[in-house]
Protein backbone atom coordinates (compact mmCIF):
# COMPACT_ATOMS: atom_id res chain seq x y z
CA UNK A 1 0.00 0.00 0.00
CA UNK A 2 1.16 3.55 -0.55
CA UNK A 3 2.82 6.13 2.05
CA UNK A 4 0.21 8.55 3.07
CA UNK A 5 2.63 10.35 5.37
CA UNK A 6 2.39 14.21 4.91
CA UNK A 7 5.71 14.91 5.94
CA UNK A 8 8.71 14.37 3.82
CA UNK A 9 10.59 11.16 4.00
CA UNK A 10 13.60 10.84 6.55
CA UNK A 11 17.03 9.45 5.99
CA UNK A 12 17.24 6.26 7.92
CA UNK A 13 20.55 4.86 9.38
CA UNK A 14 21.87 2.53 7.09
CA UNK A 15 20.05 4.26 3.95
CA UNK A 16 20.89 6.50 1.70
CA UNK A 17 18.82 8.94 0.00
CA UNK A 18 19.15 9.11 -4.00
CA UNK A 19 19.22 12.58 -4.55
CA UNK A 20 21.02 14.23 -2.09
CA UNK A 21 23.21 16.44 -2.85
CA UNK A 22 26.74 16.24 -1.77
CA UNK A 23 26.25 14.12 0.60
CA UNK A 24 29.03 11.74 2.30
CA UNK A 25 30.39 9.38 4.88
CA UNK A 26 30.11 5.08 4.11
CA UNK A 27 26.09 5.55 4.29
CA UNK A 28 25.96 7.38 1.02
CA UNK A 29 27.76 5.64 -1.74
CA UNK A 30 26.42 8.29 -4.30
CA UNK A 31 29.59 11.42 -3.88
CA UNK A 32 32.46 11.43 -2.01
CA UNK A 33 32.83 15.31 -1.42
CA UNK A 34 30.69 18.23 -1.14
CA UNK A 35 30.67 18.92 -4.91
CA UNK A 36 27.41 19.46 -6.96
CA UNK A 37 26.42 16.85 -9.45
CA UNK A 38 27.87 18.11 -13.22
CA UNK A 39 23.64 17.85 -14.47
CA UNK A 40 21.72 18.86 -11.34
CA UNK A 41 18.03 18.46 -11.59
CA UNK A 42 17.84 21.96 -10.57
CA UNK A 43 19.23 23.30 -13.68
CA UNK A 44 16.83 21.41 -16.33
CA UNK A 45 14.12 23.42 -17.70
CA UNK A 46 10.47 22.31 -17.09
CA UNK A 47 8.66 20.22 -19.52
CA UNK A 48 5.18 21.27 -20.59
CA UNK A 49 3.73 20.23 -17.89
CA UNK A 50 5.70 21.75 -15.23
CA UNK A 51 7.84 18.65 -14.44
CA UNK A 52 11.69 19.04 -14.76
CA UNK A 53 12.83 17.59 -17.66
CA UNK A 54 15.63 17.51 -20.30
CA UNK A 55 16.68 20.86 -22.45
CA UNK A 56 15.02 20.51 -25.87
CA UNK A 57 17.09 21.28 -29.27
CA UNK A 58 18.01 24.69 -29.89
CA UNK A 59 16.20 26.53 -32.51
CA UNK A 60 17.61 26.82 -36.12
CA UNK A 61 20.24 24.21 -35.20
CA UNK A 62 20.46 22.05 -38.41
CA UNK A 63 19.20 18.62 -37.91
CA UNK A 64 20.10 15.02 -39.77
CA UNK A 65 17.18 16.18 -42.15
CA UNK A 66 17.72 18.95 -43.25
CA UNK A 67 21.30 17.78 -44.17
CA UNK A 68 19.29 14.85 -45.82
CA UNK A 69 17.42 17.37 -48.00
CA UNK A 70 20.93 19.32 -48.89
CA UNK A 71 22.39 16.17 -49.42
CA UNK A 72 20.41 13.52 -51.62
CA UNK A 73 18.62 15.90 -53.73
CA UNK A 74 22.63 17.42 -54.59
CA UNK A 75 23.30 13.85 -55.29
CA UNK A 76 20.36 13.38 -57.22
CA UNK A 77 21.71 16.21 -59.52
CA UNK A 78 24.83 14.75 -59.97
CA UNK A 79 23.68 11.53 -61.26
CA UNK A 80 20.96 12.96 -63.65
CA UNK A 81 23.48 15.61 -65.05
CA UNK A 82 25.82 12.83 -65.63
CA UNK A 83 23.06 10.67 -67.29
CA UNK A 84 22.38 13.43 -69.45
CA UNK A 85 25.77 14.74 -70.45
CA UNK A 86 26.83 10.91 -70.85
CA UNK A 87 23.66 10.16 -72.76
CA UNK A 88 23.61 6.90 -70.29
CA UNK A 89 20.58 4.72 -70.32
CA UNK A 90 18.21 7.07 -67.86
CA UNK A 91 17.40 8.96 -71.26
CA UNK A 92 15.92 6.00 -73.17
CA UNK A 93 12.97 5.80 -70.12
CA UNK A 94 13.01 9.68 -69.93
CA UNK A 95 11.87 9.77 -73.98
CA UNK A 96 9.65 6.88 -74.42
CA UNK A 97 7.89 9.21 -70.96
CA UNK A 98 7.58 12.44 -72.36
CA UNK A 99 5.91 10.96 -75.40
CA UNK A 100 3.01 8.76 -73.51
CA UNK A 101 2.94 12.77 -71.61
CA UNK A 102 3.15 15.40 -74.27
CA UNK A 103 -0.56 16.48 -75.45
CA UNK A 104 0.59 20.53 -76.63
CA UNK A 105 -2.80 22.13 -75.49
CA UNK A 106 -3.88 25.88 -74.44
CA UNK A 107 -4.30 24.60 -70.72
CA UNK A 108 -0.66 23.21 -70.18
CA UNK A 109 0.73 26.31 -72.25
CA UNK A 110 -1.03 28.32 -69.17
CA UNK A 111 -0.29 26.36 -66.43
CA UNK A 112 4.04 26.60 -67.48
CA UNK A 113 2.98 30.25 -67.86
CA UNK A 114 3.45 30.23 -64.41
CA UNK A 115 7.37 29.95 -63.90
CA UNK A 116 7.49 32.64 -66.28
CA UNK A 117 9.58 35.10 -64.68
CA UNK A 118 7.15 38.04 -65.21
CA UNK A 119 4.61 35.96 -62.82
CA UNK A 120 6.84 34.16 -60.32
CA UNK A 121 8.92 37.31 -59.17
CA UNK A 122 6.61 39.84 -58.78
CA UNK A 123 4.58 37.52 -56.64
CA UNK A 124 7.87 37.36 -54.48
CA UNK A 125 8.46 40.73 -54.23
CA UNK A 126 5.22 41.80 -53.18
CA UNK A 127 5.49 38.90 -50.65
CA UNK A 128 9.37 40.47 -49.29
CA UNK A 129 7.68 43.85 -49.31
CA UNK A 130 4.68 43.01 -47.00
CA UNK A 131 7.65 40.83 -44.63
CA UNK A 132 10.02 43.66 -44.26
CA UNK A 133 6.79 45.90 -43.59
CA UNK A 134 5.88 44.11 -41.01
CA UNK A 135 8.86 43.46 -39.28
CA UNK A 136 9.56 47.29 -39.67
CA UNK A 137 6.10 47.69 -38.05
CA UNK A 138 7.09 45.55 -35.43
CA UNK A 139 10.34 47.62 -34.27
CA UNK A 140 12.82 44.63 -35.00
CA UNK A 141 16.33 45.11 -35.46
CA UNK A 142 16.67 42.43 -37.89
CA UNK A 143 13.56 42.75 -40.25
CA UNK A 144 15.67 42.71 -42.92
CA UNK A 145 17.23 38.98 -43.14
CA UNK A 146 14.75 37.29 -44.25
CA UNK A 147 13.60 39.56 -47.61
CA UNK A 148 17.40 39.92 -48.24
CA UNK A 149 17.96 36.40 -48.04
CA UNK A 150 14.96 35.41 -50.37
CA UNK A 151 16.17 37.97 -52.74
CA UNK A 152 19.74 37.01 -53.39
CA UNK A 153 18.25 33.05 -53.57
CA UNK A 154 16.41 34.19 -57.02
CA UNK A 155 19.01 36.32 -58.28
CA UNK A 156 21.28 33.17 -58.28
CA UNK A 157 18.60 30.90 -60.03
CA UNK A 158 20.11 32.12 -63.43
CA UNK A 159 23.76 32.56 -62.46
CA UNK A 160 23.71 28.57 -61.61
CA UNK A 161 20.87 27.18 -64.41
CA UNK A 162 22.36 29.43 -67.38
CA UNK A 163 26.08 27.56 -67.07
CA UNK A 164 25.04 24.50 -66.62
CA UNK A 165 22.24 24.99 -69.70
CA UNK A 166 25.34 25.64 -72.11
CA UNK A 167 27.61 22.95 -70.47
CA UNK A 168 25.12 20.45 -71.00
CA UNK A 169 23.63 21.75 -74.33
CA UNK A 170 20.41 19.42 -74.10
CA UNK A 171 18.40 19.36 -76.87
CA UNK A 172 14.46 19.99 -76.75
CA UNK A 173 11.42 17.33 -77.62
CA UNK A 174 10.02 17.35 -80.80
CA UNK A 175 7.13 19.48 -79.60
CA UNK A 176 9.54 22.47 -79.61
CA UNK A 177 11.89 23.97 -82.43
CA UNK A 178 15.18 22.56 -82.65
CA UNK A 179 17.85 24.02 -80.41
CA UNK A 180 19.89 23.52 -77.14
CA UNK A 181 19.73 24.45 -73.46
CA UNK A 182 16.90 22.88 -71.88
CA UNK A 183 18.71 21.18 -69.35
CA UNK A 184 18.06 22.01 -66.56
CA UNK A 185 14.35 23.72 -66.61
CA UNK A 186 14.40 27.52 -65.60
CA UNK A 187 11.18 28.07 -65.34
CA UNK A 188 10.64 25.23 -62.50
CA UNK A 189 13.47 26.53 -60.97
CA UNK A 190 11.98 29.82 -60.70
CA UNK A 191 8.83 28.51 -59.51
CA UNK A 192 10.18 26.41 -57.05
CA UNK A 193 12.23 29.39 -55.91
CA UNK A 194 10.22 32.28 -56.13
CA UNK A 195 7.15 30.95 -54.68
CA UNK A 196 8.90 28.61 -52.27
CA UNK A 197 10.94 31.48 -50.83
CA UNK A 198 8.02 33.14 -50.83
CA UNK A 199 6.36 30.85 -48.41
CA UNK A 200 9.31 30.52 -46.13
CA UNK A 201 9.57 34.15 -45.32
CA UNK A 202 5.65 34.43 -45.13
CA UNK A 203 5.11 31.61 -42.55
CA UNK A 204 6.52 32.92 -39.28
CA UNK A 205 3.95 35.41 -40.13
CA UNK A 206 1.05 33.20 -39.91
CA UNK A 207 -0.98 32.86 -36.72
CA UNK A 208 -2.39 29.42 -37.26
CA UNK A 209 -1.33 26.20 -38.13
CA UNK A 210 -4.16 26.00 -40.93
CA UNK A 211 -2.88 29.05 -42.70
CA UNK A 212 0.87 27.74 -42.56
CA UNK A 213 -0.31 24.26 -44.02
CA UNK A 214 -2.41 26.29 -46.94
CA UNK A 215 0.84 28.43 -47.43
CA UNK A 216 2.60 25.09 -47.99
CA UNK A 217 0.18 23.11 -49.84
CA UNK A 218 -0.90 26.02 -52.78
CA UNK A 219 3.39 26.58 -53.18
CA UNK A 220 3.27 22.48 -53.76
CA UNK A 221 0.41 22.70 -55.90
CA UNK A 222 1.87 25.95 -57.80
CA UNK A 223 5.02 24.13 -58.66
CA UNK A 224 3.38 20.92 -59.35
CA UNK A 225 1.15 22.75 -61.99
CA UNK A 226 3.93 24.68 -63.73
CA UNK A 227 5.86 21.21 -63.84
CA UNK A 228 3.36 19.24 -65.18
CA UNK A 229 2.37 22.51 -68.05
CA UNK A 230 6.18 21.75 -68.66
CA UNK A 231 6.25 18.61 -69.58
CA UNK A 232 2.31 18.42 -70.97
CA UNK A 233 3.40 21.03 -73.47
CA UNK A 234 6.49 19.62 -74.61
CA UNK A 235 8.64 22.12 -73.38
CA UNK A 236 10.89 20.31 -71.28
CA UNK A 237 12.08 17.00 -70.88
CA UNK A 238 10.26 15.44 -67.05
CA UNK A 239 14.24 14.91 -66.56
CA UNK A 240 14.72 18.67 -67.19
CA UNK A 241 11.95 18.66 -64.03
CA UNK A 242 13.38 16.70 -61.83
CA UNK A 243 16.55 18.32 -62.02
CA UNK A 244 15.86 21.58 -61.11
CA UNK A 245 13.38 19.98 -58.57
CA UNK A 246 16.59 18.89 -56.63
CA UNK A 247 18.12 21.61 -57.16
CA UNK A 248 15.13 24.05 -56.17
CA UNK A 249 15.25 21.15 -52.94
CA UNK A 250 18.95 22.17 -52.02
CA UNK A 251 18.23 25.61 -52.62
CA UNK A 252 15.58 26.24 -50.40
CA UNK A 253 16.52 23.99 -47.10
CA UNK A 254 19.51 26.03 -47.24
CA UNK A 255 17.57 29.45 -46.95
CA UNK A 256 14.96 27.19 -44.64
CA UNK A 257 18.43 27.03 -42.44
CA UNK A 258 19.43 30.04 -42.53
CA UNK A 259 16.28 31.60 -41.88
CA UNK A 260 16.11 29.79 -38.90
CA UNK A 261 18.54 31.37 -36.80
CA UNK A 262 16.27 34.99 -36.98
CA UNK A 263 13.09 33.03 -36.53
CA UNK A 264 12.95 33.99 -33.34
CA UNK A 265 14.04 38.02 -33.40
CA UNK A 266 12.24 38.81 -36.85
CA UNK A 267 9.27 37.32 -36.60
CA UNK A 268 6.08 36.19 -33.93
CA UNK A 269 6.11 33.17 -31.90
CA UNK A 270 3.87 31.13 -33.54
CA UNK A 271 0.26 29.91 -31.60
Amino acid sequence: MGDFRTRPPQLRPGRALAHTTGASGSESPHRSDSRPPQTPRGGRPADPDGRLGTTPPVPGRPTSFFWLLLALPALLFAVITWQVAADGPLLRLDERLSRALVHPDRFSELLADLGNVQVAVPVLVVVLVYVAWRGRARGTDRWWPAPLAAAVLMALVPALIVPVKELIARGGTPAVPPGTGYYPSGHTATAMIAYGASTLVLLPWLRTSYARRGAVAVCVLVVACVSFGLVRRGYHWPLDVVASWCLGTVLLASLRLFLGRFRSESAPQPK
